[in-house]
């Protein structure tokens, strides 16, 4: 049970009831981590429009996969279960290879990701990630040049930056609010890209 109040799809009326109806999947089922802004919709609303735009709309120009990589390592040093469990059974459809998936998992886990089977330039992305993550006061232009010249462009380093800064987002909502898996159908996401405005879940 999480640590507030919900509201159950079954009891919603009025606005949330027209936002669980967007972002809900198979058997009207909506995620624990909205469930946690029903008592306020207009914060789901914010949420929801940060999340697909950050990491699923089609302007990004990193693989979505990767990006899934990047917030399961946010996730993880967070030590956000919830979003690690969901967000690597995304990783894992998306990446559609179970032996690489698992070797990023396993590096993950271990914190240490220069064992991932990723490339330098992603081995950087990781690092930033990891910086901004754990001491976000601490950090220098440098890591933004390697980005750079690893051969990101400054539109894929700002991807870099908001996917990452959405999962501690996410993380410190499901962290400070007793969110759990209970009940959630794991790996779903809004996948129609090319739709900002689709927030369903499949």
């Amino acid at each position: 049970m999480p640590w507030i109040d919900t509201v159950a799809y079954e009891d919603a009326d009025g606005k949330l009831k027209r936002l669980y109806d967007r972002v809900k999947g198979p058997d009207n089922n909506v995620d624990n981590i909205m469930m946690m802004h029903s008592l306020r919709p207009h914060s789901m609303e914010g949420h929801m429009a940060i999340y697909k735009y950050v990491l699923h709309h089609s302007g990004n120009t990193i693989p979505k996969w990767f990006l899934e990589t990047l917030g399961v390592w946010v996730s993880s040093l967070n030590d956000c279960n919830y979003c690690v469990i969901h967000h690597f059974s995304g990783l894992e459809r998306l990446l559609d290879d179970d032996q690489k998936s698992q070797a990023i998992k396993a590096a993950i886990d271990a914190q240490n990701f220069d064992n991932a089977p990723l490339d330098d330039r992603q081995k950087v992305a990781m690092e930033y990630a990891r910086q901004l993550t754990r001491d976000p006061g601490g950090m220098q232009e440098d890591i933004v040049r390697r980005l750079r010249d690893a051969g990101y462009t400054d539109g894929e380093i700002l991807e870099i930056n908001q996917v990452s800064a959405y999962f501690s987002y996410a993380n410190r909502t499901v962290l400070g609010l007793g969110c759990s898996t209970k009940g959630d159908i794991l790996g779903l996401s809004p996948n129609k890209s090319d739709d900002p405005d689709d927030w369903s879940h499949s």
